[in-house]
């Protein structure tokens, strides 16, 4: 069911770990306590790459690719559909697969705010610590009808749009425009040959696609979830928000739901400034700070 080998890539120990038959891309560095990093929708591992020396001083880091991002291969079509419990144990089982059985800081970006606080309610004895970074927040969520056709509907739109090219000759070009509409220094940081590598690929648009049309069920599947796996008692937690600097309606209505997620898990509040969305490339000091300051 898992397994792993390792392989150069990128000029670290790149490791290839056989989760659900689904081979995945992980990477493991540093030492001490063991803290798991996991980027939110279409990130791929070297996203976190800033944020990652200030860490492996103090912590053995392990990032890895959902399948289809980055350099993981693609679910096959008979596999469920992506869920929050479904991500929950993806986490388990490559921390398994990595012989790392003892507990862990899980922290999400975005979208992966989801799958870790999942990983936490369903697995508290393997959780040390909780890092919601700028993690999605959906007031009384409901589902969606018609999930089967719906991820139909996002593989279908894949394949017509690799038949077209599409990925090949946009993938990164979109990737870019999407980081740089994300971070206040208005730039993509992450290596321009990884970017075309990860993003004119099918895999990687499907992913997306997927993954973007389950946001809504995900959000109502954790809201199931909080009513029904509390967090551990005493588990340390932290929300930390990208604040952008700028006093907009929209800045003040986004920092005032993280604030509401913090309150609801009863978390430390952190805010970071200047930075967008992507706040792993604008602040990896304070991203890094939360980590290491939760479940020290």
């Amino acid at each position: 069911m898992t397994g792993a080998h390792p392989h150069r890539e990128h000029g670290a120990d790149a490791v290839f770990l056989r989760i659900d038959g689904t081979p995945l891309h992980a990477r493991v560095e540093g030492r001490g306590p063991v803290c798991l990093l996991t980027g939110g929708l279409g990130s791929s591992w070297f996203d976190w790459d800033l944020v990652v020396p200030f860490l492996t001083p103090y912590r053995t880091v392990v990032r890895f690719d959902r399948p289809g991002y980055g350099l993981s291969a693609p679910e096959p079509a008979d596999r469920p559909l992506p869920t929050a419990a479904g991500e929950a144990h993806r986490i388990r089982a490559v921390l398994d697969a990595l012989a790392l059985p003892g507990p862990c800081t899980v922290a999400g970006h975005s979208l992966a705010a989801f799958h870790v606080e999942a990983f936490a309610r369903l697995y508290p004895a393997r959780t040390a610590g909780l890092v919601l970074l700028d993690g999605s927040v959906e007031p009384e969520p409901r589902p969606l009808p018609a999930p089967g056709l719906r991820d139909l509907a996002a593989r279908a739109a894949a394949g017509a749009a690799t038949a077209a090219a599409v990925p090949y000759l946009l993938g990164p070009a979109v990737r870019r425009l999407a980081a740089r509409a994300t971070t206040v220094r208005r730039e993509d940081l992450a290596p321009a040959p990884l970017v075309r590598r990860c993003y004119r690929t099918r895999r990687s648009l499907r992913a997306l696609l997927r993954e973007n049309t389950r946001y809504l069920d995900m959000a109502a599947e954790l809201a199931g979830l909080r009513g029904t796996a509390p967090l551990p008692a005493g588990l340390p937690v932290t929300v930390l928000a990208a604040d952008d600097g700028l006093r907009g309606r929209r800045t003040e209505e986004w920092l005032a739901a993280q604030r509401g997620l913090a309150a609801l898990l009863g978390a430390e509040y952190r805010s970071t400034a200047p930075a967008g969305h992507l706040l792993m490339f604008d602040r990896p000091d304070a991203v890094a700070s939360a980590v290491l300051d939760t479940a020290r």
